[in-house]
Protein backbone atom coordinates (compact mmCIF):
# COMPACT_ATOMS: atom_id res chain seq x y z
CA UNK A 1 0.00 0.00 0.00
CA UNK A 2 1.20 3.39 -0.73
CA UNK A 3 -0.42 6.75 0.94
CA UNK A 4 0.65 10.12 -0.09
CA UNK A 5 0.75 12.03 2.79
CA UNK A 6 0.16 15.93 1.73
CA UNK A 7 1.06 18.94 3.59
CA UNK A 8 1.71 22.20 2.77
CA UNK A 9 1.88 24.63 5.84
CA UNK A 10 2.87 24.50 9.14
CA UNK A 11 0.14 23.27 10.83
CA UNK A 12 -0.15 20.68 8.93
CA UNK A 13 3.12 19.09 9.65
CA UNK A 14 2.84 19.01 13.08
CA UNK A 15 -0.79 17.14 12.09
CA UNK A 16 1.48 14.57 9.73
CA UNK A 17 4.02 13.96 12.04
CA UNK A 18 2.95 11.45 14.00
CA UNK A 19 1.33 9.86 11.49
CA UNK A 20 4.98 8.94 10.19
CA UNK A 21 5.99 7.69 12.91
CA UNK A 22 2.87 5.58 13.26
CA UNK A 23 3.38 3.95 9.73
CA UNK A 24 7.46 4.01 10.31
CA UNK A 25 6.74 2.16 13.32
CA UNK A 26 4.07 -0.38 11.36
CA UNK A 27 7.28 -1.02 9.16
CA UNK A 28 9.53 -1.98 11.26
CA UNK A 29 6.96 -4.30 13.03
CA UNK A 30 6.94 -5.14 9.21
CA UNK A 31 3.72 -4.29 7.40
CA UNK A 32 3.91 -3.33 4.15
CA UNK A 33 2.90 0.01 4.38
CA UNK A 34 4.88 2.45 2.56
CA UNK A 35 3.98 6.43 1.94
CA UNK A 36 5.44 9.71 0.15
CA UNK A 37 5.66 12.75 1.92
CA UNK A 38 4.40 15.73 -0.86
CA UNK A 39 5.28 19.17 0.09
CA UNK A 40 3.30 21.66 -1.75
CA UNK A 41 5.08 24.19 -1.12
CA UNK A 42 2.34 26.58 -0.15
CA UNK A 43 4.27 28.55 2.76
CA UNK A 44 7.84 29.54 2.74
CA UNK A 45 8.90 29.89 6.43
CA UNK A 46 12.59 29.83 6.89
CA UNK A 47 11.53 28.35 10.82
CA UNK A 48 10.18 25.55 8.64
CA UNK A 49 13.32 24.36 7.20
CA UNK A 50 15.91 21.57 8.72
CA UNK A 51 15.52 22.52 12.46
CA UNK A 52 11.59 21.95 12.17
CA UNK A 53 11.65 19.11 10.41
CA UNK A 54 14.42 17.81 13.00
CA UNK A 55 12.22 18.81 15.69
CA UNK A 56 9.33 17.19 14.82
CA UNK A 57 11.01 14.03 13.64
CA UNK A 58 9.69 14.71 10.31
CA UNK A 59 11.82 12.82 7.29
CA UNK A 60 12.60 15.74 4.50
CA UNK A 61 9.64 15.43 1.67
CA UNK A 62 10.09 13.00 -1.36
CA UNK A 63 8.66 15.57 -3.64
CA UNK A 64 8.30 19.55 -3.01
CA UNK A 65 5.75 20.95 -5.48
CA UNK A 66 7.11 24.45 -5.05
CA UNK A 67 3.60 25.74 -5.26
CA UNK A 68 3.89 29.19 -3.63
CA UNK A 69 3.25 32.48 -4.23
CA UNK A 70 0.44 34.18 -5.85
CA UNK A 71 -3.09 34.58 -5.43
CA UNK A 72 -5.52 32.24 -3.95
CA UNK A 73 -6.73 30.67 -7.61
CA UNK A 74 -3.01 30.75 -8.96
CA UNK A 75 -1.92 28.97 -6.04
CA UNK A 76 -4.67 26.43 -6.16
CA UNK A 77 -3.71 26.18 -9.90
CA UNK A 78 0.07 25.40 -9.49
CA UNK A 79 -0.44 22.84 -7.06
CA UNK A 80 -3.22 20.80 -8.76
CA UNK A 81 -0.84 20.78 -12.04
CA UNK A 82 2.16 19.75 -10.33
CA UNK A 83 0.24 17.52 -8.07
CA UNK A 84 -1.52 15.82 -11.20
CA UNK A 85 1.71 15.02 -12.72
CA UNK A 86 2.90 13.03 -9.68
CA UNK A 87 0.06 10.94 -9.70
CA UNK A 88 0.18 10.26 -13.32
CA UNK A 89 3.90 9.05 -12.91
CA UNK A 90 2.73 6.62 -9.58
CA UNK A 91 -0.63 6.18 -8.53
CA UNK A 92 -1.16 5.80 -5.00
CA UNK A 93 -3.71 3.31 -3.08
CA UNK A 94 -4.83 6.57 -0.85
CA UNK A 95 -4.04 10.34 -0.76
CA UNK A 96 -4.20 11.85 2.72
CA UNK A 97 -5.13 15.24 3.48
CA UNK A 98 -4.92 16.84 6.77
CA UNK A 99 -6.38 20.41 8.20
CA UNK A 100 -7.78 22.69 6.12
CA UNK A 101 -5.75 24.38 3.74
CA UNK A 102 -5.36 25.21 0.23
CA UNK A 103 -3.23 22.59 -0.60
CA UNK A 104 -5.35 20.10 1.45
CA UNK A 105 -8.25 21.47 -0.93
CA UNK A 106 -6.30 21.01 -4.19
CA UNK A 107 -4.62 17.80 -3.73
CA UNK A 108 -7.90 16.25 -3.02
CA UNK A 109 -9.27 17.67 -6.50
CA UNK A 110 -6.79 16.53 -7.96
CA UNK A 111 -6.81 13.37 -6.79
CA UNK A 112 -10.68 12.40 -7.01
CA UNK A 113 -10.62 13.98 -10.68
CA UNK A 114 -7.84 11.40 -11.85
CA UNK A 115 -8.96 8.11 -12.37
CA UNK A 116 -11.18 8.46 -8.76
CA UNK A 117 -7.99 7.92 -6.28
CA UNK A 118 -9.40 7.29 -3.27
CA UNK A 119 -9.23 10.33 -0.42
CA UNK A 120 -8.93 10.38 4.03
CA UNK A 121 -9.39 13.99 5.19
CA UNK A 122 -7.88 14.22 8.79
CA UNK A 123 -9.17 16.38 10.92
CA UNK A 124 -12.96 16.43 8.67
CA UNK A 125 -15.91 17.68 9.61
CA UNK A 126 -14.62 21.27 11.30
CA UNK A 127 -17.10 24.10 10.34
CA UNK A 128 -16.79 27.73 11.88
CA UNK A 129 -19.94 28.69 9.49
CA UNK A 130 -17.83 31.73 8.14
CA UNK A 131 -17.30 31.64 4.45
CA UNK A 132 -15.20 34.56 4.40
CA UNK A 133 -12.48 32.42 6.04
CA UNK A 134 -10.61 30.73 2.73
CA UNK A 135 -9.86 27.50 5.69
CA UNK A 136 -13.70 27.02 5.88
CA UNK A 137 -14.11 27.05 1.62
CA UNK A 138 -11.23 24.49 1.67
CA UNK A 139 -13.15 22.58 4.62
CA UNK A 140 -15.89 21.89 2.64
CA UNK A 141 -14.82 21.67 -0.51
CA UNK A 142 -12.29 18.95 0.35
CA UNK A 143 -15.62 16.62 2.95
CA UNK A 144 -17.75 17.05 -0.01
CA UNK A 145 -15.73 14.59 -2.04
CA UNK A 146 -13.27 12.89 0.65
CA UNK A 147 -14.15 9.07 0.67
CA UNK A 148 -12.67 8.73 4.32
CA UNK A 149 -13.29 11.28 7.57
CA UNK A 150 -11.27 11.14 10.58
CA UNK A 151 -12.40 13.04 13.26
CA UNK A 152 -11.73 15.20 16.02
CA UNK A 153 -14.69 15.39 18.23
CA UNK A 154 -18.69 14.41 18.32
CA UNK A 155 -19.09 18.34 16.66
CA UNK A 156 -17.39 17.21 13.78
CA UNK A 157 -19.28 13.97 13.46
CA UNK A 158 -22.86 16.17 13.68
CA UNK A 159 -21.35 18.00 11.01
CA UNK A 160 -20.67 15.35 8.55
CA UNK A 161 -23.88 13.38 10.14
CA UNK A 162 -25.87 16.64 8.82
CA UNK A 163 -24.19 16.91 5.46
CA UNK A 164 -25.64 13.45 4.53
CA UNK A 165 -22.10 11.65 5.51
CA UNK A 166 -22.75 7.89 5.57
CA UNK A 167 -21.48 7.02 9.51
CA UNK A 168 -19.74 3.72 7.53
CA UNK A 169 -17.29 6.54 6.38
CA UNK A 170 -16.68 8.64 9.36
CA UNK A 171 -14.07 7.50 11.94
CA UNK A 172 -13.98 9.93 15.47
CA UNK A 173 -10.21 9.15 16.41
CA UNK A 174 -8.93 12.18 18.00
CA UNK A 175 -6.45 14.94 17.67
CA UNK A 176 -3.15 14.38 15.56
CA UNK A 177 -1.92 17.58 16.44
CA UNK A 178 -2.34 16.32 20.66
CA UNK A 179 -0.29 13.15 19.12
CA UNK A 180 2.68 15.80 18.25
CA UNK A 181 1.87 18.14 21.71
CA UNK A 182 2.12 15.15 24.08
CA UNK A 183 5.05 13.07 22.23
CA UNK A 184 7.34 16.58 22.22
CA UNK A 185 6.02 18.42 25.58
CA UNK A 186 9.43 16.73 27.56
CA UNK A 187 11.36 17.99 24.67
CA UNK A 188 10.20 22.48 24.75
CA UNK A 189 13.05 24.26 25.09
CA UNK A 190 13.23 27.41 26.52
CA UNK A 191 13.72 30.57 24.02
CA UNK A 192 16.44 33.04 24.11
CA UNK A 193 13.25 35.73 25.04
CA UNK A 194 12.96 34.11 28.28
CA UNK A 195 16.56 35.03 30.09
CA UNK A 196 16.77 38.41 27.77
CA UNK A 197 13.40 39.68 29.67
CA UNK A 198 13.82 37.90 32.66
CA UNK A 199 10.27 35.88 32.02
CA UNK A 200 8.72 34.09 34.89
CA UNK A 201 6.11 31.23 35.26
CA UNK A 202 2.89 32.30 34.76
CA UNK A 203 3.60 35.90 35.19
CA UNK A 204 3.37 36.88 31.24
CA UNK A 205 0.75 36.43 28.96
CA UNK A 206 1.56 35.11 25.09
CA UNK A 207 0.25 36.96 22.02
CA UNK A 208 -0.47 35.82 18.44
CA UNK A 209 -2.20 37.60 16.29
CA UNK A 210 -2.66 37.01 12.01
CA UNK A 211 -5.82 36.74 10.10
CA UNK A 212 -7.06 39.83 8.19
CA UNK A 213 -10.08 40.52 9.88
CA UNK A 214 -7.39 41.24 13.11
CA UNK A 215 -4.62 42.60 11.26
CA UNK A 216 -5.12 44.23 7.99
CA UNK A 217 -7.00 46.93 9.15
CA UNK A 218 -5.02 50.10 11.08
CA UNK A 219 -7.81 51.29 12.84
CA UNK A 220 -9.01 47.84 14.44
CA UNK A 221 -5.42 46.17 15.08
CA UNK A 222 -4.62 49.46 17.29
CA UNK A 223 -7.20 49.21 19.02
CA UNK A 224 -7.04 45.63 19.62
CA UNK A 225 -3.13 46.28 20.99
CA UNK A 226 -4.44 49.13 22.71
CA UNK A 227 -6.97 46.98 25.11
CA UNK A 228 -4.51 44.47 25.56
CA UNK A 229 -1.79 46.80 26.62
CA UNK A 230 -4.23 48.60 28.68
CA UNK A 231 -5.71 45.61 30.35
CA UNK A 232 -2.15 43.59 30.52
CA UNK A 233 -1.67 45.68 34.19
CA UNK A 234 2.38 45.81 33.30
CA UNK A 235 2.73 42.21 32.56
CA UNK A 236 5.31 41.36 29.85
CA UNK A 237 3.37 40.18 26.76
CA UNK A 238 5.27 38.14 24.12
CA UNK A 239 3.95 38.46 20.71
CA UNK A 240 5.66 36.04 18.39
CA UNK A 241 4.89 38.59 15.25
CA UNK A 242 4.14 37.44 11.98
CA UNK A 243 5.60 39.27 9.35
CA UNK A 244 2.59 40.95 7.60
CA UNK A 245 1.72 42.07 11.22
CA UNK A 246 4.71 43.37 12.10
CA UNK A 247 4.97 45.79 9.20
CA UNK A 248 1.40 47.02 10.51
CA UNK A 249 2.40 47.85 13.76
CA UNK A 250 5.82 49.39 12.81
CA UNK A 251 3.62 51.97 10.56
CA UNK A 252 1.14 52.58 13.55
CA UNK A 253 4.15 52.86 15.98
CA UNK A 254 2.45 51.17 18.64
CA UNK A 255 4.64 50.47 21.53
CA UNK A 256 5.12 49.68 25.57
CA UNK A 257 7.21 49.05 27.80
CA UNK A 258 5.64 45.63 28.60
CA UNK A 259 4.92 44.42 25.20
CA UNK A 260 7.41 42.60 23.43
CA UNK A 261 7.46 41.68 19.70
CA UNK A 262 9.64 39.00 18.88
CA UNK A 263 10.51 36.61 15.89
CA UNK A 264 8.52 33.59 15.22
CA UNK A 265 9.66 30.57 16.85
CA UNK A 266 10.26 27.17 16.36
CA UNK A 267 7.78 24.66 18.00
CA UNK A 268 9.42 23.44 20.47
CA UNK A 269 9.79 27.24 21.77
CA UNK A 270 6.88 28.08 21.38
CA UNK A 271 5.22 26.13 23.16
CA UNK A 272 7.53 26.23 26.01
CA UNK A 273 6.34 29.83 26.04
CA UNK A 274 2.70 28.58 26.20
CA UNK A 275 3.04 25.73 28.19
CA UNK A 276 4.54 28.68 31.40
CA UNK A 277 2.12 31.46 30.67
CA UNK A 278 -0.41 33.15 32.60
CA UNK A 279 -2.48 33.09 29.45
CA UNK A 280 -2.41 33.28 25.40
CA UNK A 281 -4.62 35.95 23.49
CA UNK A 282 -4.96 34.48 19.97
CA UNK A 283 -7.06 34.38 16.99
CA UNK A 284 -5.35 31.28 15.69
CA UNK A 285 -7.71 27.64 16.05
CA UNK A 286 -4.80 24.92 16.19
CA UNK A 287 -3.18 27.18 19.79
CA UNK A 288 -6.99 26.88 21.34
CA UNK A 289 -6.16 23.25 21.31
CA UNK A 290 -3.09 23.43 22.57
CA UNK A 291 -4.20 25.62 25.55
CA UNK A 292 -6.65 23.25 26.47
CA UNK A 293 -4.33 20.12 26.75
CA UNK A 294 -1.97 22.20 28.90
CA UNK A 295 -4.47 23.94 30.68
CA UNK A 296 -3.89 27.09 29.93
CA UNK A 297 -6.66 29.95 29.76
CA UNK A 298 -7.16 31.02 26.25
CA UNK A 299 -8.47 34.32 24.75
CA UNK A 300 -9.79 34.21 21.29
CA UNK A 301 -10.33 37.15 19.19
CA UNK A 302 -12.65 35.80 16.67
CA UNK A 303 -16.06 35.87 16.33
CA UNK A 304 -16.66 32.53 15.66
CA UNK A 305 -14.52 29.03 15.75
CA UNK A 306 -14.54 25.71 14.32
CA UNK A 307 -13.03 24.05 17.42
CA UNK A 308 -15.91 24.88 19.82
CA UNK A 309 -15.11 21.72 22.15
CA UNK A 310 -12.49 23.90 23.33
CA UNK A 311 -14.52 26.64 24.54
CA UNK A 312 -18.09 23.99 25.90
CA UNK A 313 -15.13 21.96 28.16
CA UNK A 314 -11.60 23.43 27.52
CA UNK A 315 -9.97 26.41 28.57
CA UNK A 316 -10.48 28.86 25.39
CA UNK A 317 -13.08 31.59 25.24
CA UNK A 318 -14.50 33.27 22.08
CA UNK A 319 -14.20 36.86 23.13
CA UNK A 320 -15.36 38.32 19.82
CA UNK A 321 -13.35 41.23 17.27
CA UNK A 322 -14.71 44.04 19.70
CA UNK A 323 -11.66 45.24 22.19
CA UNK A 324 -14.46 45.86 24.65
CA UNK A 325 -14.79 42.76 25.26
CA UNK A 326 -11.12 42.24 26.64
CA UNK A 327 -11.16 44.03 29.96
CA UNK A 328 -13.32 42.00 31.46
CA UNK A 329 -11.62 38.92 30.10
CA UNK A 330 -8.54 40.14 31.83
CA UNK A 331 -10.12 40.85 35.00
CA UNK A 332 -11.68 37.21 35.37
CA UNK A 333 -7.73 36.37 34.67
CA UNK A 334 -6.28 38.38 37.03
CA UNK A 335 -9.11 37.30 40.12
CA UNK A 336 -7.84 33.83 39.27
CA UNK A 337 -11.17 33.14 38.00
CA UNK A 338 -10.85 31.73 34.65
CA UNK A 339 -12.75 28.78 33.93
CA UNK A 340 -11.07 24.62 35.06
CA UNK A 341 -10.67 22.99 31.32
CA UNK A 342 -11.11 19.62 30.12
CA UNK A 343 -9.57 17.42 27.53
CA UNK A 344 -12.17 16.66 25.17
CA UNK A 345 -12.57 12.92 24.12
CA UNK A 346 -9.05 10.77 22.21
CA UNK A 347 -7.03 13.72 22.49
CA UNK A 348 -4.63 11.73 24.24
CA UNK A 349 -1.75 10.82 21.97
CA UNK A 350 -2.73 7.78 20.15
CA UNK A 351 -4.88 9.19 17.45
CA UNK A 352 -2.38 8.25 14.42
CA UNK A 353 -2.60 4.72 15.78
CA UNK A 354 -6.09 4.54 15.17
CA UNK A 355 -5.98 6.44 11.84
CA UNK A 356 -3.86 3.58 10.57
CA UNK A 357 -5.71 1.05 12.10
CA UNK A 358 -8.66 2.04 10.32
CA UNK A 359 -6.67 2.79 6.84
CA UNK A 360 -4.72 -0.76 6.86
CA UNK A 361 -8.86 -2.54 7.79
CA UNK A 362 -9.98 -0.78 4.03
CA UNK A 363 -7.85 -3.44 2.15
CA UNK A 364 -7.22 -0.85 -0.31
Amino acid sequence: MLIDIIAGARPNFMKIAPIIRAIEGMQAAGSKINYRLIHTGQHYDKKMSGDFFEQLGIPEPDINLEAGGGTQAEQTAAIMVRYEKVLMETRPNLVLVVGDVTSTMACSITAKKLNNIKVAHVEAGIRSGDLTMPEEINRMVTDAITDYFFTTSDTANNNLKNAGIGKDRVFFVGNTMIDTLLTQMPNFQKPSVWDEIGLQPKEYIVMTLHRPANVDEEGGLRKLITAIIDSSRGIPLIFPVHPRTAKMLESLGIAAPNLHMIEPLGYLEFNYLVRNAKAVITDSGGITEETTVMNVPCMTLRNNTERPETCEIGTNELLGTDPIAIPPAFDTLFAGQWKKGEIPELWDGHTSERILDVILSLNL
